[in-house]
Parts: structure tokens; C-alpha cells; sequence
């Protein structure tokens, strides 16, 4: 685990080293501005000229040109901007579009207002403005373009494009071109937001698919080394009981109670070595010959119980069943592994504490399995990464990875882990499934007939 700076966290929300995607693309959209607006003045300038010189309209061409001037200066201090060190935010970016839409409305001003075919420029301040700025600095976008298409209805200098006949619009057409212009722009920033908006959500969604896959990659490692340690556990094991079984009739052992109750011992901890080790190998695919356990739901939730209560003879462990529905459902080892490892958990967290198993089913298709304890709880960091892996309260290291696979699984059979404090004190784990995850699938009747 990476050490945690945490002045940096405080101001930028972001570990040491690293980079906030919003101070990268804070920067990376004030650069887009930056460039866009060399564009614009590339592009204004170039119309003036060709306007001015090449059509021989009269244009005011001294305060159009102050105007462009105005622009480049605001934009060699937009480059000094973005060198320093500070993150560029949403009131900064806000400004920059509003001093190009102050810039426009002057320039449309001095050339025939609503009147100049390029008023629909004010659309790509809105579709920029669309892209980069929140809902709330797009609504002042918009407001500021709006205000000036309608004050350039109103008030402007007149484009004269033959000085003999002054054009002038009639108030229809100019209440068309408003609504028009309305329309549009109100369009554009809706879809935009919303284009952007299905965007975010998709990339979220993919970076969540990506760290599940992630997770499984490291589940099926886990998988594989703990498969193999089985295989090789399964013969020193066997050894191990062969040699115990002929100590139990050597005349020295038999001849000493003592001697051959430790035999004994010894033998049902190699027996249980031994189950442990078939679990992780059914766990993992092989020993297929064996058919699934079908029990019933109360039966597994009682043999989980007394397993463990079995293993942990130190511990206290209270069973509680919230009407259980009589329901048939498949012995799943991984179930009983991860219920295993979550009272496990509480016991090692909460030395002592009274541990309660409450198996309830909140409606007909779902079953509920916590564990409670009256131990201290967790903290707030340990709720914060909950089921991550290495992720330990005990300070070991290579500690941490039985919530994890614990989540994983539960997300297998279609559930989910949850885990909070209590209000009266301690900690509780809740495991919810979907019951038919569970349960044995039935044959279709024509191919139990065949």
C-alpha cells in the first residue's frame, strides 16, 4: 500500500505521485480553449479583411481589429495561466467562454448585428461550453448568448451591403430568427449534456468491468495455487496416516493410554486435514463424480452452525432463524467456506465477543445470512474498503484476502456482502443471496418423461 501524502489529499483529493483526473482534464480543456480561440481570431481576422478589401463592404475596421486584439491578449494570458501549478476550475473555464461570447457580440455589433450570417456562431460557444462546464456554468452560457443574439435585434450598427439600399429585416422574420436560434440552442445543450452524461456512465461501467475482471484474474491465480498445494498436501498426508496407523499397533504406543489417545488425536486431525484439503478440491472443479448434497435450507444453516461451533470449541457461537421457508436447496461448499471465514473473521476481530448467525429470508426469493458480534466493530477505513484485497485488521502482512474472495463469491451466486456497525455496538456482516442461486435446478417435464 502506497503512503498517502496527506496535505495533497486535503487539497486535491489524490495520493502522492499521482494526478487528479479533473486537474488533468481541467488543463487539457483550457488548452482546447486556448487553441480553438487562435483559431477564431485566425478565422475573424481573415473574414474582416476578405469582407473589408475583397467584397468592398464598410466595416468600422479600427475597433473590429482593438476587438481581435482584445482577444489575442486574453489568450497569451490564458497560456501563462495554464503553466501554473494550480488546477484550472469550472469559474475559470466559465470566464474564458464568456469573454469569447463579449468578444462576438462586439464584433456582430459593429457588423450588422442579427442582420450578419455569422450570429449562429454564438451555437459553438454553446456546444463547447456543452462539453466542458457543468449543468449550472452551461446555464450561464447560454443565458449570456441568448442575451446577446436578443440585444443585437435591437441594437447594432447596420450592415451595409449596398449603400444605396439600407437592408432592414421585418419584425416577423426577426421573431422567427429569435425562436430559431431558441431552439437550437437549447437543443444542442440538452443532447450535448446528455450525450455527455451516457458517456461518463459508460466509462464508469467499463472501469467497473475492468476491475472485476482484474479481481477474477486474481481469484482464478488463488485458485490454481491453492488447487495444486492440495495435490501436494495429498501425500505427505496419506504418509502421515500410514505411519500413525502402524504407531497405534506398535506394543510401546498401545501399551500407554496416554501415548495412544495423542495417536488418536493426531489421526482425526489428519483425517480433518484431509477433508479440508477434498473441500478445496471440489471447490475448484475436480472430483466431479461426486453428486451435489441436496439438503434442506434449515438443515444447511444448522450444519453450518455446528461445523463451526465443532472447530472453535473456544468460541460462543448462538444460532438464530427468522422462518426459514421449507425449500430444498444444494450443499454449495463455497457457501459454507464463506460463511466459515466471516465467523472467523468476527472471532479473531472480537476475542470474546458472543457471535450470533441469524439466517432469515426478508421475502420468498431471497436468504439473508449475518454474522453479529458485540465486539468493537469496524473502523471507518476498514467499512471504506470493505472486501478489498489485503485489506487486514490485524496488521499481518499477506492478511485480508478471505473478505475478498468472500465478495466475490457472494457476487457469483448473484448476491451481495455488506458490512456496518451496530447501533447497540459491535459489528455485523450480512451476506444476501438470491434463494434460486441455491436451489437444484429442476428438469424440464419432457425430459424427465424421456
Amino acid at each position: 500500500m502506497k503512503t498517502i501524502h496527506q496535505p495533497l489529499i486535503a487539497e486535491y483529493g489524490v495520493e502522492a505521485g499521482a494526478v487528479a483526473p479533473e486537474r488533468r482534464a481541467g488543463r487539457a480543456n483550457l488548452r482546447q480553449l486556448i487553441e480553438l480561440r487562435w483559431l477564431a481570431v485566425a478565422g475573424q481576422l481573415a473574414t474582416v479583411l476578405v469582407v473589408h478589401a475583397g467584397l468592398g463592404i464598410a466595416l468600422p475596421l479600427a475597433e473590429m481589429l482593438s476587438l481581435l486584439g482584445v482577444l489575442v491578449v486574453f489568450n497569451l494570458f490564458s497560456q501563462w495561466r495554464n503553466r501554473l501549478a494550480q488546477p484550472v476550475s469550472q469559474v475559470e473555464l466559465c470566464i474564458a467562454l464568456l469573454v469569447d461570447v463579449g468578444v462576438l457580440t462586439g464584433q456582430l455589433y459593429l457588423a450588422g448585428g442579427s442582420d450578419n450570417p455569422f450570429i449562429y456562431l454564438y451555437l459553438l460557444q454553446v456546444a463547447v461550453a456543452s462539453v466542458l462546464l457543468r449543468p449550472s456554468y452551461l446555464l450561464v452560457i447560454v443565458l449570456s448568448a441568448l442575451s446577446g443574439f436578443v440585444l443585437l435585434t435591437q441594437w447594432h450598427r447596420p450592415l451595409l451591403l449596398d449603400p444605396s439600399t439600407p437592408t432592414t429585416l421585418s419584425p416577423h422574420y426577426l421573431g422567427g430568427l429569435l425562436l430559431c436560434f431558441l431552439l437550437n440552442i437549447s437543443l444542442l445543450s440538452v443532447f450535448i449534456v446528455r450525450i455527455n452524461r451516457n458517456l461518463r456512465q459508460r466509462d464508469a461501467e467499463l472501469a467497473a468491468l475492468r476491475q472485476r475482471a482484474a479481481e477474477q484474474v486474481h481469484i482464478v491465480r488463488m485458485g490454481l495455487l491453492a488447487s495444486g498445494a492440495a495435490h501436494e498436501l495429498g501425500t505427505p498426508l496419506a504418509t502421515l496416516s500410514v505411519i500413525l496407523g502402524d504407531w497405534a499397533h506398535m506394543a510401546p504406543f498401545a501399551a500407554e493410554p496416554e501415548l495412544r489417545e495423542e495417536i488418536e488425536e493426531m489421526q482425526r486431525q489428519i483425517q480433518r486435514c484431509k477433508a479440508i484439503v477434498t473441500g478445496i478440491l471440489m471447490s475448484a472443479g475436480e472430483m466431479r463424480g461426486e453428486a451435489p448434497q441436496v439438503t434442506s435450507l434449515q438443515a444447511f444453516v444448522d450444519r453450518l452452525a455446528a461445523d463451526w461451533r465443532a472447530s472453535h470449541p473456544q468460541a460462543e457461537l448462538a444460532l438464530r432463524r427468522d422462518s426459514l421457508p421449507p425449500v430444498e436447496i444444494i450443499s454449495d461448499t463455497a457457501l459454507q467456506q464463506v460463511v466459515a471465514n466471516l465467523l472467523d473473521n468476527a472471532a479473531e476481530a472480537a476475542p470474546g465477543a458472543r457471535l450470533t448467525l441469524v439466517a432469515a429470508c426478508p421475502d420468498a426469493d431471497t436468504l439473508s445470512l449475518g454474522v453479529l458480534d458485540d465486539g468493537p466493530g469496524f473502523s471507518a477505513e476498514m467499512l471504506e474498503r470493505f472486501g478489498n484485497p489485503y485489506q487486514s485488521s490485524k496488521g499481518q502482512p499477506g492478511r485480508g484476502m478471505g473478505l475478498f474472495l468472500s465478495v466475490n463469491v457472494a457476487r457469483a451466486l448473484g448476491g451481495h456482502l455488506e458490512a456496518r456497525n451496530r447501533a447497540e455496538g459491535g459489528a455485523a456482516v450480512t451476506l444476501t443471496l438470491p434463494l434460486a442461486s441455491l436451489q437444484p435446478r429442476q428438469s424440464p417435464p419432457d425430459a424427465a418423461r424421456r
